[in-house]
């Protein structure tokens, strides 16, 4: 008999004692089962935080990665030291519901395409609204922007049970995401070079173009804090989200499309960093212009990335990548729910 763990709840940790005491009891309450295990993976942090939970959460198994891996690669180290069928990336600012995990559970044995599951995603201050970091689950329009049903940019939606059905999503996000153990690492895992942010993006597009699914499971729910590593406005968090975008494209995109969609992307970006400066955000027109120096300190790299993606890719087009321009539709048509785009991706 194998002594393989079914579910692993895997928390990655980097200096957030001060989460714990509100976070972690929640987890632990609303998963008992023998076939559960909770672990706390730690990224070098140095607020005690692994003395904290041996002496407050005992049953907790703890990894200690030793350094600061970053998101991707922290997972990816922590991930290999687990034996189970599913895995569960869950951020240390989540607070978990009630049978949460049967429900994504059923997914993946409804269909063994699934690859990853994503939770209902609700707002720890604001309960009756969505959260930035996914909400009803993800998707990207034709130039890579991420949006969710329930938030589009920064504008976010109440909850009224408007996403209430289980539906096909581009991505799940990593703040809470059900993955298959198999899946997640016959596609490379996630991309260590990200560092934080995008990175659950970039799998599950890998994951899509391998033939799998992506799915939103909204009788789970969970309530995410968010912010917690880095606030939703710091430079580093842009320059982060500016790169790791670039490089994302970059792997991914059809050979079909790529030209043209990377070329306007790079335009857009110009855009966006004129208007930081017109706004005298001097900080977020640096941020972008270093992510576009990285991307091309990177680019070779980032050639033998793609060519390995392209040699597994089964599908090259998604009815979950949105074939309008995100930015025209909210910034030009003010178009700021989900339902106000009128787009159906099934």
């Amino acid at each position: 008999m194998s002594n393989l763990t079914e579910i692993a709840i895997v928390i990655l940790n980097w200096n957030g004692k001060k989460l714990f005491p509100n976070f972690l009891p929640s987890v632990i309450e609303n998963s008992k089962s023998k076939n559960i295990e909770i672990i706390v993976a730690d990224n070098g942090s140095t607020d005690d935080s692994i003395s904290y939970l041996e002496q407050n959460f005992p049953s907790i198994k703890i990894i200690d990665l030793k350094e600061n891996f970053g998101f991707a690669e922290g997972y990816n180290q922590a991930l290999k030291q687990v034996d189970a069928k599913y895995f569960v990336l869950l951020n240390s600012d989540v607070k978990v519901a009630k049978n949460w995990i049967e429900p994504c559970i059923k997914q993946f044995e409804s269909d063994e395409k699934i690859a990853a599951v994503q939770p209902k995603i609700l707002s720890y201050n604001n309960p009756e609204s969505f959260e930035y970091a996914g909400a009803a689950g993800g998707f990207i329009d034709k130039y890579g922007y991420p949006f969710c049903r329930g938030r589009i940019l920064n504008h976010l939606e109440k909850d009224e049970n408007q996403y209430n059905q289980p539906t096909q999503i581009f991505w799940a996000t990593g703040a809470a995401m059900f993955v298959r153990a198999e899946a997640f690492k016959t596609a490379g895992g996630l991309d260590g070079d990200f560092f934080a942010h995008m990175e659950e993006i970039d799998l599950c597009w890998r994951l899509k173009s391998r033939g799998l699914k992506i799915v939103y499971e909204p009788k789970s729910v969970v309530y995410h804090l968010g912010g917690g590593t880095l606030s939703y406005d710091s430079p580093q968090k842009v320059y982060l989200n500016f790169r790791n975008n670039l490089y994302m494209l970059f792997k991914n995109l059809p050979k079909k499309q790529f030209k043209r969609i990377f070329i306007t992307r790079m335009i857009l970006d110009g855009v966006a960093a004129v208007k930081f400066l017109a706004g005298l955000n001097f900080s977020g027109f640096g941020a972008v212009a270093k992510a576009h120096v990285s991307f091309y300190k990177n680019l070779s790299k980032l050639k033998q990335k793609r060519k390995e993606i392209q040699k597994h890719v089964i599908v090259k087009t998604h009815s979950e990548m949105c074939k309008k321009s995100i930015m025209w539709k909210f910034f030009i048509q003010k178009k700021e729910k989900f339902s106000d785009l009128h787009f159906n991706p099934e």
